[in-house]
């Protein structure tokens, strides 16, 4: 009988121990994931301005020389499994100046960067302000095979072009992996040459009105254009040659009904163009679906629209690229950080397409020439060259920081990154040789 209670009382306390253990695993799972929504929904922290000056305008704040980590994820906790399904999305309402998470200057970076031979290459300039913010390896395109569940997770917490912020995934998705790897690099030094990429990244700035440019410009081994690059009947100012042209689907459409009065029939389509679109919003992800699909439109701004005609038969999905979110956050953070983003109108304040060919250009090519830009003088020209019978003055859109481009220009042209055309003097500009 004692045999029997002691039995009894040895499997009591064994159920009781498995109670209790079955209690205390249930509550590490709870906590587990509690700590995982609180780590996912509380990565967002303002940058204290303690201590720092909003820069104006007339003097923009220099290179951004913040972390230069490579990488790939932004900080998780270890022991928990990364999500699986889209983080819920996040409103651009939610916040009333451009939000700083703590993985806002960490890039993805592809490795190795393009080598060069070339002496001249802006990749050798000792100049240690432009080589702390300049990434060489930095990653420039999207495409399918770099984009998945955490990168879309990354990615929704910036604002568009340099993320998904307010965007579906099954909005975007679809378009994105339509998107192939890209040939890279984009550029390579041309045959029989000195072994250096040398291009020119060609504005639409009135400058460029009378500046008989145009042989200069065609010189180089590749040109750069973007927006209403209007050509026919401006050759000698601009040139007539176009390698890569940089566009949204905006300003691809936009152009052609602007510029249509000036002469201007389409975007340039030589013989072997290659095309970079900036995925500037959702119109833009619905403008590429239609592109590589070879279809209409289906939804949005641009519903029913023909994309393909816009590029007059020089389509070739192996030469169509698209922009890199980070490559193109990269470049506001570190080189073009408007005051403006600390405003209620940070979310459509952003670098002007002409900016990013630039970048893109400094970031592909060895030398980098830059026409139809403006410089310190910009109130003597017209807003655009095409108006060469008419005196106009340059429009200040809001959602761009004008100044603070201009002022980047002259500075990387003083320090020899780029060269910068910055007009013809007149003679009282032009200094009067000293008197001995």
């Amino acid at each position: 009988m004692a045999s029997l209670k002691g039995r009894f009382f040895s499997l009591l306390l064994l159920s009781i121990t498995c109670i209790v253990l079955l209690i205390l695993l249930q509550g590490n799972v709870l906590g587990s994931n509690s700590r995982t929504g609180f780590l996912e929904y509380n990565r967002f922290r303002e940058d204290s301005d303690e201590g720092e000056s909003t820069p104006s305008p007339e003097n923009p704040q220099n290179y951004r020389t913040t972390r230069r980590n490579s990488l790939m994820k932004p900080k998780s906790d270890k022991k928990t499994t990364p999500a699986e399904t889209p983080i819920p999305v996040l409103s651009l309402k939610s916040f009333d100046k451009l939000p700083q998470w703590d993985f806002e200057d960490i890039y993805n970076q592809d490795s190795p960067p393009r080598l060069t031979t070339c002496a001249q290459s802006l990749r050798n300039s000792q100049d240690e302000d432009f080589q702390k913010a300049f990434l060489p390896g930095v990653r420039l395109y999207l495409h399918r095979d770099n984009i998945n569940m955490s990168e879309w997770n990354r990615l929704s917490h910036f604002n568009n072009p340099f993320g998904f912020m307010e965007m579906k995934y099954d909005d975007v998705i679809p378009a994105v992996k339509l998107i192939p790897e890209p040939k890279e690099p984009l550029l390579l030094p041309k045959p029989g040459g000195d072994g250096c990429v040398h291009c020119a990244v060609v504005g639409t700035g009135g400058i460029l009105n009378g500046s008989k440019m145009g042989a200069e410009i065609d010189a180089h081994d590749y040109v750069f254009r973007m927006n209403g690059a209007a050509i026919e009947g401006y050759e000698e100012d601009v040139g007539n040659r176009t390698s890569v042209y940089v566009h949204t689907a905006h300003s691809i459409t936009a152009s052609l009904a602007f510029y249509q009065k000036y002469g201007y029939k389409a975007a340039p389509h030589d013989e072997g163009i290659i095309y970079v679109m900036i995925p500037e919003g959702l119109r833009d992800f619905q403008w590429l679906q239609a592109v590589y699909k070879g279809e209409r439109v289906v939804s949005g701004e641009y519903k029913n629209r023909n994309a393909r005609t816009y590029y007059s038969g020089q389509f070739n999905e192996s030469r169509f690229y698209v922009l890199h979110q980070d490559f193109l956050r990269y470049v506001r953070n570190r080189f073009l950080k408007s005051w403006h983003l600390n405003t209620t109108t940070w979310p459509i304040v952003r670098p002007t397409n002409g900016a990013f060919a630039l970048f893109l250009a400094l970031h592909t090519c060895d030398t980098v020439s830059a026409y139809g830009f403006m410089t310190e003088n910009y109130k003597k020209y017209s807003n655009y060259y095409v108006e060469k019978h008419l005196k106009t003055n340059v429009i200040f859109y809001a959602n761009h920081d004008y100044i603070m481009e201009k002022n980047l220009w002259k500075r990387l042209h003083d320090k020899k990154i780029l060269k910068l055309y910055q007009g013809i003097k007149s003679p009282e500009e032009t200094e009067k040789p000293k008197q001995t």
